[in-house]
């Protein structure tokens, strides 16, 4: 019997585009092809990282009131953002080592239009930024106070995100001045959140506060297109959470979609990507973990150590799931 090592060996030879590819066979698949059959019923879906159920209630509801995937993921999001307990997204995030709370989002619509904004600070809403970047501006990404004179420019409100929860827990790392970004259940970061609909249109947002105590200005993978989210209607979407650098480095959802569009299943595609982070780096003692789905209804989930959680609402069921893991 081929192990799983050995599959992934040889598999590892084979390229596709310059892509390595598990061992399927190889279709380019249409917009026609990927979705579901005329007579199939499918089923709406919103998928998020870790255990935001409240967000994928949220998202589900606004997405069967409007009818769009987009309106949907910016809800969850938002959602998450509002809550000070959540301390890696939004308000309550935990700031950086010179206290201040730097925030990152991304959110990308059904069409491929795209819109993000980095480091920005005082607004409690950063996916709601990066929306309006998407809708109102040439670009698709702004930072820094480019984002945040944008973001007072279009009536979002300068507050103090930083809780006394939160300061408190800075104050506390001064002390010990470490600085071990160690990502799992129970110190984790990222909403990163995946909706279709049942017309097979696909949205997805993420927004994070990003490391705790992380330099001053560094940024990660939840704001970049193609890293922290990349959603192809023809396809599918996947998204992000985990340390940055690494889905950065490697450009895991949009590796993810490109697996998925020729052949792969969601299942398939984020265990290769997974792969291409461990075979490249050789480095299995931090966490990085994706979820992606495609036009049909399935979904995928992977992370590199156990831990890694996510919420899935399809159907009547709204469930905490438990992702499978390289490491057992």
């Amino acid at each position: 019997m081929i192990t799983r090592k050995d599959f992934l060996k040889k598999t590892s030879l084979t390229a596709l585009a310059g892509l390595s590819m598990p061992a399927v066979e190889k279709i380019h698949l249409s917009a026609a092809s990927a979705s579901p059959a005329a007579d199939d019923v499918l089923q709406p879906l919103v998928i998020a990282t870790w255990d935001n159920r409240k967000a994928t209630d949220a998202a589900m509801k606004k997405m069967i009131e409007s009818g769009s995937v987009l309106d949907a993921v910016e809800t969850g999001v938002r959602l998450t953002e509002d809550d000070p307990e959540d301390t890696s997204v939004g308000y309550g995030g935990f700031p950086d080592r010179d206290g201040v709370v730097t925030l990152d989002a991304c959110i990308m619509d059904e069409e491929g239009n795209a819109g993000a904004v980095a480091c920005l600070q005082h607004i409690r809403h950063p996916v709601s930024v990066a929306r309006k970047v998407m809708e109102h501006t040439p670009h698709v990404m702004l930072s820094g106070n480019g984002a945040l004179q944008f973001a007072l420019t279009h009536g979002f409100v300068k507050e103090n995100l930083l809780t006394e929860k939160s300061k408190f827990a800075w104050q506390e790392w001064l002390k010990r001045n470490d600085y071990k970004p160690v990502i799992s259940d129970k110190n984790h970061d990222t909403i990163g959140i995946l909706a279709l609909n049942s017309k097979g249109d696909m949205a997805g947002a993420c927004s994070t506060s990003g490391w705790a105590f992380k330099m001053h200005g560094r940024v990660g993978d939840s704001p970049v297109i193609g890293a922290g989210l990349y959603v192809d209607n023809e396809v599918g979407a996947a998204c992000a959470t985990g340390l940055g650098e690494y889905v950065m480095k490697t450009l895991g959802t949009f590796l993810i979609v490109e697996l998925m569009r020729n052949g792969s299943t969601p299942q398939e595609a984020v265990e290769e990507a997974i792969d291409r982070i461990i075979k490249k780096y050789n480095k299995t003692d931090m966490q990085v973990a994706f979820l992606a789905i495609n036009k049909k209804g399935q979904h995928g989930s992977y992370s590199i150590t156990p831990g890694f959680s996510y919420a899935l609402y399809q159907g009547e069921e709204n469930e905490k799931r438990e992702a499978p893991s390289f490491i057992k």
